[in-house]
């Protein structure tokens, strides 16, 4: 099985538009458009009854001491977690494409609703859930995709891997809540058929190469 997108290449950064924020050399970063980038695949194996995307960020600080702090930075050695960005359920086995855009279009407060998705399909919950809890304008639960923010002071460029999983089954059964690494324990305990990945990179940091 193999997926890539028109939005960006396997490896290289992801644009601005599929992004939660982009830099501004004035106040640092400031809100992006934040579609969702267009995904295709190809090779989907033999008794795939649906499919399930994840996009998740392997590289995000352990510790929130430094990040976005003026005058500090978060240093690329610091330890690194898992932070889920996007989870689609239920996608048809024979639907060979997600268009940019169609699963989301700008930046919701307090979060975009879900479960249910545009086309019938089932969106879970990601991370920024967690990160916007304790402020009063932002707090809310973020249904569906809400891209790329990595601290604008990380000496670390982040990756965000896209992983499209062929299961055997019309949906997945995901215990407790719809999120991201909710749904990949239960892909984990369950009968892939096949996965694969696409991977692009962002950064804040404007002293940051990519």
């Amino acid at each position: 099985m193999k997926l890539y997108s028109h939005s960006f290449k396997d490896g290289e950064a992801i644009p601005g538009k599929n992004s939660f924020a982009v830099y501004d050399p004035e106040n640092r970063i400031r809100l992006s458009d934040n579609l969702n980038p267009h995904l295709a695949w190809e090779d989907v194996p033999a008794g795939t009854q649906s499919l399930v995307l994840l996009c998740h960020d392997p590289d995000v600080p352990t510790s929130a001491e430094d990040v976005n702090q003026p005058g500090k930075t978060v240093p690329a050695s610091l330890p690194r977690a898992d932070f889920y960005h996007w989870s689609l359920l239920n996608i048809p086995a024979d639907q060979g494409e997600i268009i940019e855009g169609t699963q989301s279009s700008g930046i919701s407060a307090r979060g975009k609703q879900g479960p249910s998705a545009p086309d019938g399909l089932i969106h879970g919950i990601n991370d920024y859930t967690a990160w916007f809890a304790g402020d009063e304008s932002m707090a809310g639960t973020y249904y569906g995709y809400d891209g790329p923010c990595p601290p604008w002071n990380d000496e670390l460029v982040h990756h965000y891997i896209f992983t499209l999983y062929a299961i055997p089954m019309p949906t997945l059964n995901v215990e407790g809540e719809l999120t991201g690494a909710n749904v990949r324990r239960a892909l984990e305990n369950s009968n892939v058929l096949a996965t694969a990945t696409l991977t692009g990179i962002y950064t804040l940091n404007p002293d940051v190469k990519i």
